[in-house]
């Protein structure tokens, strides 16, 4: 069986659902399972209607409608029936969401985000498998909450391997069209449990992993995994193979190729991973898989903005030992600040940092009791994996080069 996975640019609209029809026509769609994101920008609207639950009560339905609305368009140009059984469908789900917003008594965010941006996936898939079965691709739709199980961490659920895999086995009929949803799961409750970000992905791999399956393919609007972010680079170029040691190399550094997460029960079956363009579905695309290093072997950049940079000295000179960095890195922790990079001498200490939650500048005040502190915000972290001096002058030139750190197959450079 394979599992193929389509993010929200791929369903965003009805010429994008009309897409997928064309992609499983091309390259088949018999004993396969569709794992399906939420529409565009879908997860981001609801988590709009979560905010105005918890701050702005009188903005909840206004927030629902803006979804609403777009789903409706989508309806529109796909179902010329007014009459069609699946604009009820969809009404129900928005009405689940409004109702469980009314008898909702639970204070916690993570709860209610899970049951709330949730429906996005379950409004997405419901959308495309009654679309399917119009133009003659019959499928059977999956909720996945039934399939896949976890504990209740809400927002980063961590999942019941051996539940899963039973619920997984008794469920879905491999000889089958399936469509399913991604990012979600549930708890021992019955409560909707979400993967966190990117969770759809992982929501592939799991189910891969389950059925044994032969393969999986995530479809995105590039041509495969790069070498470099094309918004950055102008030189990106094609990785046609990846081993899942380099791909989990590169995402540990921050590229956006798959997350580890996703990586990890794929790697622990060697089911071969494919990413390819939904707009060129038989281009060759790119295969991560057991043991074949990367081809071509090209120096792969990665860029991290926005990042701060923290130079830390002893007051008296003194050396920075283990007491001292083990108090830094608690007080990081405490301020969640995600640490990229650490370099450190016998009197000195720097590291670099993403500041996304906001907990610089009291990090700084606990800081400077016990150090001199030198600090450089909006600072950029390069990291080049498979590096040459070309590819490190590259990066060099112009730019003022505050640390750089050389193992032997990676270079970072943070750079203002």
């Amino acid at each position: 069986m394979r599992v193929f996975k389509f993010g929200g640019a791929s369903v965003k609209d009805g010429d994008a659902v009309r897409n997928v029809v064309r992609v499983l026509q091309e390259v088949g769609y018999k004993d396969t399972l569709v794992v399906i994101s939420a529409m565009g920008k879908t997860t981001n609207a609801m988590e709009n209607v979560v905010e105005c639950y918890f701050n702005d009560k009188n903005g909840i339905n206004a927030a629902i409608q803006e979804v609403a609305d777009y789903h409706n368009g989508i309806l529109v140009n796909l179902f010329e029936n007014p009459k069609h059984p699946i604009y009820g469908q969809v009404k129900d789900l928005f009405d689940e969401v409004k109702g469980f917003l009314v008898w909702n008594k639970s204070p916690k965010y993570g709860f209610v985000y899970d049951q709330v941006v949730g429906y996005g996936e379950l409004l997405s898939t419901t959308i495309i498998s009654a679309y399917l079965n119009e133009v003659g691709l019959v499928n059977t739709w999956l909720d996945v909450r039934n399939l896949i199980k976890t504990d209740n961490t809400y927002r980063d659920a961590q999942v019941n391997w051996e539940r899963t895999q039973q619920e997984v086995a008794a469920k879905i009929d491999r000889s089958k069209l399936n469509i399913t949803q991604g990012f979600l799961g549930s708890d021992d409750n019955n409560f909707t449990t979400t993967l966190g970000r990117e969770g759809s992905d992982y929501t592939a791999a799991i189910l891969a992993y389950c059925l044994n399956a032969e393969s999986v393919t995530i479809w995105k609007d590039v041509p495969g995994v790069l070498n470099a972010d094309p918004r950055n680079f102008d030189t990106a170029q094609l990785l046609e193979q990846i081993s899942y040691r380099e791909a989990i190399e590169l995402a540990f550094y921050g590229a956006s190729v798959i997350h580890p997460k996703t990586l990890q029960p794929l790697q622990r079956k060697e089911i071969p991973l494919h990413v390819k363009s939904f707009l060129n579905p038989k281009d060759m695309g790119t295969t991560v898989g057991k043991g074949i290093g990367i081809v071509p072997k090209v120096p792969c950049f990665i860029v991290k903005k926005n990042q701060v940079l923290l130079k830390l000295s002893s007051l008296d000179f003194s050396f920075i030992v283990e007491d001292n960095i083990s108090e830094i890195f608690k007080l990081l922790a405490d301020h969640r600040l995600k640490v990229d990079l650490i370099q450190n001498s016998a009197i000195s200490f720097s590291v670099c940092l993403d500041n996304k939650f906001k907990g610089l500048p009291l990090l700084l005040e606990e800081l400077k009791k016990k150090f001199k502190v030198v600090c450089h915000e909006d600072v950029s972290l390069f990291t080049i994996r498979h590096f040459d001096d070309d590819a490190v002058k590259s990066l060099q030139n112009g730019k003022s080069v505050l640390v750089e750190q050389r193992g032997k197959e990676t270079v970072q450079l943070v750079v203002k």
